[in-house]
């Protein structure tokens, strides 16, 4: 998949539309040089559904679930969602900061939504990912590194990797060297 160009850019060619709320304005747009990786489901466990949609947007009813009234309280958003089946959901375009990876840090620097590309894909940590998952988000991540240069070999996190004490996603079932093996030019960091 390619990242458009022209007035239509940083948005993902073929992929669904669904404007969040829940972006600002980058710092630096040149500063893009990662990709984090996350693992979502809603309720817990579940996949489909439209809950993920409407958690990004701002309209999920908290009376659909009980842990729905705690996720309500903090807007959050990812750029992209690969749901199980492959199909890819676009919030925030590129050029914007979603607000996926909340208090983090990579490799020394604070504040990872300033600077990176947040991909969920629809799972759980203990759950094995999808074939067709892992061949879209190598494509995925293909099209990124073609039209962002900063995003390079060792531009890839999980938001295990940038928030370790909050979070555990993609989580164990995440198969990190079968995505490794899956970029072309691209070894395990």
């Amino acid at each position: 998949m390619r990242v458009l160009q022209g007035s239509d850019g940083h948005w993902l060619e073929g992929a669904r539309r669904l404007s969040s709320p829940n972006c600002d304005a980058r710092p630096d747009l040149d500063d893009l040089c990662l990709i984090v990786i996350h693992g979502i489901s809603l309720p817990a466990g579940e996949f489909g559904g439209g809950h993920v949609d409407a958690l990004f947007c701002n309209r999920l009813d908290s009376t659909l679930h009980p842990s729905f009234p705690e996720l309500c309280e903090n807007p959050v958003s990812a750029h992209l969602l690969i749901a199980r089946d492959g199909k890819v959901t676009q919030y925030v375009p590129f050029d914007r900061r979603a607000w996926h990876a909340g208090v983090s840090s990579w490799r020394g620097r604070e504040k990872c939504n300033d600077f990176s590309i947040g991909i969920e894909l629809e799972g759980t940590d203990h759950e094995p990912y999808t074939k067709i998952q892992y061949e879209v988000l190598a494509d995925v991540v293909g099209g990124l590194r073609e039209h962002y240069p900063g995003l390079g070999a060792g531009a890839i996190a999980g938001h295990c990797d940038v928030a370790p004490d909050r979070k555990t996603d993609p989580g164990p079932a995440f198969d990190w060297d079968r995505f490794w093996r899956s970029l072309p030019g691209v070894s395990s960091p």
